[in-house]
Protein backbone atom coordinates (compact mmCIF):
# COMPACT_ATOMS: atom_id res chain seq x y z
CA UNK A 1 0.00 0.00 0.00
CA UNK A 2 1.89 3.03 -0.99
CA UNK A 3 0.87 6.21 1.43
CA UNK A 4 1.35 9.57 0.44
CA UNK A 5 2.05 12.44 2.39
CA UNK A 6 -0.13 16.22 2.12
CA UNK A 7 -1.78 15.21 -1.06
CA UNK A 8 -3.61 18.26 -2.60
CA UNK A 9 -7.36 17.15 -2.31
CA UNK A 10 -9.13 20.43 -4.26
CA UNK A 11 -8.45 18.85 -7.71
CA UNK A 12 -10.15 15.04 -7.08
CA UNK A 13 -13.19 17.06 -6.07
CA UNK A 14 -15.98 19.32 -8.67
CA UNK A 15 -15.87 21.72 -6.95
CA UNK A 16 -12.14 22.17 -6.69
CA UNK A 17 -11.96 23.60 -3.09
CA UNK A 18 -9.87 22.39 -0.38
CA UNK A 19 -6.61 21.54 1.61
CA UNK A 20 -4.18 18.71 1.20
CA UNK A 21 -4.53 15.28 2.96
CA UNK A 22 -2.14 14.71 5.60
CA UNK A 23 -2.01 10.52 4.30
CA UNK A 24 -3.48 9.74 1.07
CA UNK A 25 -4.12 6.47 -0.51
CA UNK A 26 -5.23 5.26 -3.68
CA UNK A 27 -7.65 1.98 -3.64
CA UNK A 28 -9.35 0.38 -6.74
CA UNK A 29 -10.31 -2.94 -5.25
CA UNK A 30 -11.82 -3.65 -2.18
CA UNK A 31 -8.67 -5.69 -1.30
CA UNK A 32 -7.05 -1.76 -1.53
CA UNK A 33 -9.52 -0.49 0.93
CA UNK A 34 -9.01 -3.01 3.41
CA UNK A 35 -5.10 -2.62 3.45
CA UNK A 36 -5.37 0.92 3.75
CA UNK A 37 -7.71 0.60 6.36
CA UNK A 38 -5.50 -1.57 8.68
CA UNK A 39 -2.57 0.91 7.89
CA UNK A 40 -4.77 3.69 9.21
CA UNK A 41 -5.63 1.49 12.54
CA UNK A 42 -2.18 0.40 12.77
CA UNK A 43 -0.89 4.06 12.93
CA UNK A 44 -4.17 5.69 15.16
CA UNK A 45 -5.17 7.97 12.58
CA UNK A 46 -8.99 8.47 11.53
CA UNK A 47 -9.62 7.30 7.14
CA UNK A 48 -11.71 9.27 5.34
CA UNK A 49 -13.62 7.59 2.05
CA UNK A 50 -13.36 9.62 -1.44
CA UNK A 51 -14.17 8.31 -4.97
CA UNK A 52 -15.78 10.71 -7.16
CA UNK A 53 -15.66 13.65 -5.76
CA UNK A 54 -18.90 15.22 -6.35
CA UNK A 55 -21.09 16.30 -3.36
CA UNK A 56 -18.36 16.77 -0.96
CA UNK A 57 -16.72 19.88 0.53
CA UNK A 58 -13.14 19.58 1.55
CA UNK A 59 -12.35 22.09 4.26
CA UNK A 60 -9.39 24.67 3.48
CA UNK A 61 -7.56 23.55 6.05
CA UNK A 62 -7.30 19.91 4.52
CA UNK A 63 -7.65 16.56 6.78
CA UNK A 64 -5.87 15.74 9.53
CA UNK A 65 -6.49 11.81 8.26
CA UNK A 66 -5.94 9.15 5.69
CA UNK A 67 -7.77 9.99 3.18
CA UNK A 68 -8.91 6.73 0.58
CA UNK A 69 -9.68 7.53 -2.87
CA UNK A 70 -12.03 4.72 -4.49
CA UNK A 71 -10.17 5.45 -8.07
CA UNK A 72 -11.43 4.01 -11.33
CA UNK A 73 -11.90 0.18 -10.67
CA UNK A 74 -13.62 -2.57 -13.38
CA UNK A 75 -16.64 -3.59 -14.35
CA UNK A 76 -18.02 -6.62 -16.62
CA UNK A 77 -21.61 -7.08 -18.36
CA UNK A 78 -23.18 -10.87 -17.18
CA UNK A 79 -26.04 -10.49 -19.92
CA UNK A 80 -27.84 -7.89 -19.34
CA UNK A 81 -26.40 -7.27 -15.75
CA UNK A 82 -23.53 -4.58 -15.20
CA UNK A 83 -21.28 -5.53 -11.98
CA UNK A 84 -18.66 -2.60 -11.49
CA UNK A 85 -16.39 -1.81 -8.69
CA UNK A 86 -17.52 1.42 -6.44
CA UNK A 87 -15.02 3.90 -8.39
CA UNK A 88 -16.20 3.45 -11.79
CA UNK A 89 -17.22 6.84 -13.30
CA UNK A 90 -20.99 6.96 -13.25
CA UNK A 91 -21.45 8.14 -17.23
CA UNK A 92 -18.57 6.12 -18.78
CA UNK A 93 -20.47 3.44 -17.58
CA UNK A 94 -23.84 4.51 -18.81
CA UNK A 95 -22.00 5.21 -22.36
CA UNK A 96 -20.00 1.66 -22.57
CA UNK A 97 -23.40 -0.13 -21.84
CA UNK A 98 -24.81 1.83 -24.81
CA UNK A 99 -22.04 0.42 -26.60
CA UNK A 100 -23.27 -2.81 -25.64
CA UNK A 101 -26.52 -2.72 -26.68
CA UNK A 102 -28.39 -2.82 -22.93
CA UNK A 103 -29.74 0.80 -21.01
CA UNK A 104 -32.44 1.57 -19.13
CA UNK A 105 -30.39 4.68 -17.30
CA UNK A 106 -29.37 7.16 -19.47
CA UNK A 107 -31.44 9.59 -17.50
CA UNK A 108 -28.41 9.50 -15.05
CA UNK A 109 -26.09 10.53 -18.07
CA UNK A 110 -24.05 13.52 -16.59
CA UNK A 111 -25.02 13.23 -12.94
CA UNK A 112 -20.96 13.58 -11.55
CA UNK A 113 -19.38 11.19 -9.87
CA UNK A 114 -18.86 7.37 -9.19
CA UNK A 115 -21.06 4.67 -9.62
CA UNK A 116 -20.66 3.75 -5.59
CA UNK A 117 -21.39 7.44 -4.44
CA UNK A 118 -24.30 7.88 -6.91
CA UNK A 119 -25.57 4.30 -4.89
CA UNK A 120 -24.95 6.05 -1.61
CA UNK A 121 -26.81 9.32 -2.26
CA UNK A 122 -29.54 7.43 -4.45
CA UNK A 123 -28.89 9.75 -7.16
CA UNK A 124 -31.69 10.80 -9.86
CA UNK A 125 -32.51 12.98 -12.73
CA UNK A 126 -35.45 13.40 -15.21
CA UNK A 127 -37.36 11.29 -13.01
CA UNK A 128 -35.07 8.18 -12.78
CA UNK A 129 -32.80 7.41 -9.77
CA UNK A 130 -30.06 4.49 -9.50
CA UNK A 131 -32.32 2.38 -6.87
CA UNK A 132 -34.58 2.25 -9.97
CA UNK A 133 -31.68 -0.54 -11.63
CA UNK A 134 -29.55 -1.63 -8.98
CA UNK A 135 -30.35 -5.66 -7.54
CA UNK A 136 -27.31 -5.78 -4.90
CA UNK A 137 -24.89 -3.78 -3.41
CA UNK A 138 -21.60 -5.52 -2.24
CA UNK A 139 -20.01 -3.28 1.20
CA UNK A 140 -17.56 -4.12 3.57
CA UNK A 141 -17.76 -2.50 7.26
CA UNK A 142 -14.62 -0.34 7.77
CA UNK A 143 -14.94 -1.11 11.61
CA UNK A 144 -15.37 -4.89 11.22
CA UNK A 145 -14.01 -5.94 8.52
CA UNK A 146 -17.23 -7.72 7.51
CA UNK A 147 -17.88 -8.12 3.80
CA UNK A 148 -22.00 -8.57 2.71
CA UNK A 149 -24.23 -8.00 -0.13
CA UNK A 150 -27.39 -5.98 0.19
CA UNK A 151 -30.12 -6.76 -1.81
CA UNK A 152 -32.00 -3.76 -3.24
CA UNK A 153 -34.92 -3.67 -0.65
CA UNK A 154 -31.80 -3.37 2.37
CA UNK A 155 -30.53 -0.72 0.87
CA UNK A 156 -33.30 1.59 2.11
CA UNK A 157 -33.76 3.67 -0.63
CA UNK A 158 -35.81 6.89 -0.80
CA UNK A 159 -35.31 10.58 -2.15
CA UNK A 160 -31.56 11.22 -2.24
CA UNK A 161 -30.84 8.25 1.16
CA UNK A 162 -29.96 5.00 1.51
CA UNK A 163 -28.77 2.81 4.27
CA UNK A 164 -24.95 3.86 3.40
CA UNK A 165 -26.05 7.14 3.39
CA UNK A 166 -26.82 6.44 7.47
CA UNK A 167 -23.96 3.84 8.39
CA UNK A 168 -21.26 5.86 6.87
CA UNK A 169 -19.00 2.61 8.98
CA UNK A 170 -20.30 0.41 5.42
CA UNK A 171 -18.31 1.51 2.49
CA UNK A 172 -19.07 0.22 -0.83
CA UNK A 173 -17.26 -2.00 -2.74
CA UNK A 174 -19.29 -2.98 -5.70
CA UNK A 175 -22.28 -2.28 -7.37
CA UNK A 176 -25.19 -4.47 -9.67
CA UNK A 177 -27.37 -3.25 -12.19
CA UNK A 178 -30.00 -4.52 -13.62
CA UNK A 179 -30.71 -3.05 -17.23
CA UNK A 180 -32.55 -4.11 -20.48
CA UNK A 181 -31.31 -4.64 -24.59
CA UNK A 182 -31.54 -1.44 -26.47
CA UNK A 183 -31.11 -0.19 -29.27
CA UNK A 184 -27.42 1.56 -29.74
CA UNK A 185 -28.18 4.27 -31.96
CA UNK A 186 -31.61 5.05 -29.76
CA UNK A 187 -29.60 4.73 -26.18
CA UNK A 188 -26.73 6.87 -27.25
CA UNK A 189 -29.42 10.21 -28.52
CA UNK A 190 -30.94 9.42 -25.09
CA UNK A 191 -27.73 10.11 -23.39
CA UNK A 192 -26.47 12.96 -25.56
CA UNK A 193 -30.38 14.18 -25.15
CA UNK A 194 -29.80 14.10 -21.61
CA UNK A 195 -26.47 15.95 -21.19
CA UNK A 196 -28.09 18.79 -23.68
CA UNK A 197 -30.08 19.60 -21.29
CA UNK A 198 -28.26 19.65 -18.34
CA UNK A 199 -25.73 21.92 -20.61
CA UNK A 200 -28.54 23.87 -21.41
CA UNK A 201 -29.35 24.52 -17.43
CA UNK A 202 -25.92 25.13 -16.83
CA UNK A 203 -25.49 21.88 -14.90
CA UNK A 204 -22.45 20.39 -16.95
CA UNK A 205 -18.93 21.75 -16.61
CA UNK A 206 -19.02 23.67 -13.65
CA UNK A 207 -17.04 24.06 -10.09
CA UNK A 208 -19.82 22.72 -7.84
CA UNK A 209 -20.73 19.68 -5.90
CA UNK A 210 -23.95 19.33 -7.75
CA UNK A 211 -26.92 20.07 -6.32
CA UNK A 212 -26.19 21.69 -2.98
CA UNK A 213 -29.51 21.33 -1.06
CA UNK A 214 -32.02 18.35 -1.07
CA UNK A 215 -35.48 19.34 -2.13
CA UNK A 216 -37.35 19.99 0.88
CA UNK A 217 -41.12 18.74 2.24
CA UNK A 218 -42.56 21.97 2.09
CA UNK A 219 -45.96 23.13 3.57
CA UNK A 220 -49.39 23.18 1.93
CA UNK A 221 -49.33 26.95 0.87
CA UNK A 222 -45.81 26.67 -0.50
CA UNK A 223 -46.73 23.63 -2.62
CA UNK A 224 -49.13 25.40 -4.35
CA UNK A 225 -47.68 28.56 -4.49
CA UNK A 226 -45.26 26.54 -6.24
CA UNK A 227 -47.87 24.49 -8.59
CA UNK A 228 -49.48 27.54 -9.44
CA UNK A 229 -46.32 29.50 -10.99
CA UNK A 230 -44.51 26.08 -12.71
CA UNK A 231 -48.00 24.76 -13.32
CA UNK A 232 -46.69 21.46 -12.43
CA UNK A 233 -47.21 18.96 -9.74
CA UNK A 234 -44.99 18.88 -6.57
CA UNK A 235 -43.33 15.35 -6.80
CA UNK A 236 -43.69 13.47 -2.88
CA UNK A 237 -44.89 16.95 -1.52
CA UNK A 238 -41.40 18.46 -2.11
CA UNK A 239 -40.56 21.46 -4.22
CA UNK A 240 -37.17 22.45 -5.64
CA UNK A 241 -35.24 24.05 -3.25
CA UNK A 242 -33.50 26.29 -6.38
CA UNK A 243 -37.15 27.75 -6.51
CA UNK A 244 -36.85 28.73 -3.10
CA UNK A 245 -33.85 30.00 -3.07
CA UNK A 246 -35.27 32.00 -6.14
CA UNK A 247 -37.99 33.01 -4.62
CA UNK A 248 -36.26 34.19 -1.05
CA UNK A 249 -34.02 36.51 -3.29
CA UNK A 250 -30.72 34.43 -3.14
CA UNK A 251 -30.13 33.77 -6.69
CA UNK A 252 -26.83 34.92 -7.73
CA UNK A 253 -26.07 36.13 -3.81
CA UNK A 254 -22.54 35.86 -3.76
CA UNK A 255 -19.95 35.18 -0.90
CA UNK A 256 -16.09 35.79 -2.25
CA UNK A 257 -15.75 33.57 -4.76
CA UNK A 258 -19.02 31.45 -4.31
CA UNK A 259 -22.15 32.27 -6.30
CA UNK A 260 -25.58 30.51 -6.20
CA UNK A 261 -25.63 29.94 -9.80
CA UNK A 262 -27.77 32.70 -11.96
CA UNK A 263 -29.14 29.43 -14.25
CA UNK A 264 -29.51 27.25 -11.33
CA UNK A 265 -29.91 29.04 -7.73
CA UNK A 266 -29.05 25.10 -6.01
CA UNK A 267 -25.81 24.88 -7.33
CA UNK A 268 -23.39 26.54 -5.47
CA UNK A 269 -20.54 27.61 -8.06
CA UNK A 270 -16.80 28.08 -7.63
CA UNK A 271 -16.44 31.03 -9.72
CA UNK A 272 -12.58 31.12 -8.95
CA UNK A 273 -11.17 31.02 -5.71
CA UNK A 274 -13.40 30.67 -3.52
CA UNK A 275 -12.75 28.79 -0.31
CA UNK A 276 -14.79 26.38 1.76
CA UNK A 277 -15.27 28.76 3.70
CA UNK A 278 -17.12 30.68 1.08
CA UNK A 279 -19.24 27.94 0.30
CA UNK A 280 -20.44 27.29 4.07
CA UNK A 281 -21.01 30.88 4.50
CA UNK A 282 -23.33 31.35 1.18
CA UNK A 283 -25.16 28.24 1.87
CA UNK A 284 -25.67 29.46 5.42
CA UNK A 285 -27.45 32.57 4.48
CA UNK A 286 -29.48 30.83 1.66
CA UNK A 287 -30.51 28.20 4.21
CA UNK A 288 -31.94 31.87 6.63
CA UNK A 289 -33.60 33.68 3.99
CA UNK A 290 -35.16 30.73 3.15
CA UNK A 291 -36.26 29.79 5.86
CA UNK A 292 -37.59 33.44 7.08
CA UNK A 293 -39.49 33.90 3.87
CA UNK A 294 -41.47 31.00 3.44
CA UNK A 295 -40.74 28.91 7.23
CA UNK A 296 -38.93 25.72 5.26
CA UNK A 297 -35.29 24.65 6.67
CA UNK A 298 -32.59 23.62 3.79
CA UNK A 299 -30.89 20.55 4.23
CA UNK A 300 -27.49 19.71 2.77
CA UNK A 301 -26.96 17.33 -0.09
CA UNK A 302 -23.68 17.95 -0.06
CA UNK A 303 -21.42 17.04 2.54
CA UNK A 304 -18.63 18.60 4.51
CA UNK A 305 -15.83 15.94 4.89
Amino acid sequence: MDIRENVPLAPLTTFGIGGVARHFAEARTEADILKALEWARAKGVPAIMLSGGSNVLVPDAGLDALVIHVAEGKSALIDDDLVADAGCDLLSLIRSCAESGVGGWEKLAGIPGSIGGAVRGNAGAFGTEIKDVTIKVRALNGETGEVREFKNAECDFSYRHSFFKDNPEWIITKVTVSLRPTDEAASRHLIDETIAERERRHLQNVRAAGSFFMNPVSPPEVIAMFEKEKGVKSRGGRVPAGWLIEKAGMKGAKVGGAIASLQHPNYIVNTGGATAQDVDELAKRIKEQVLTRFGVELTEEAALL
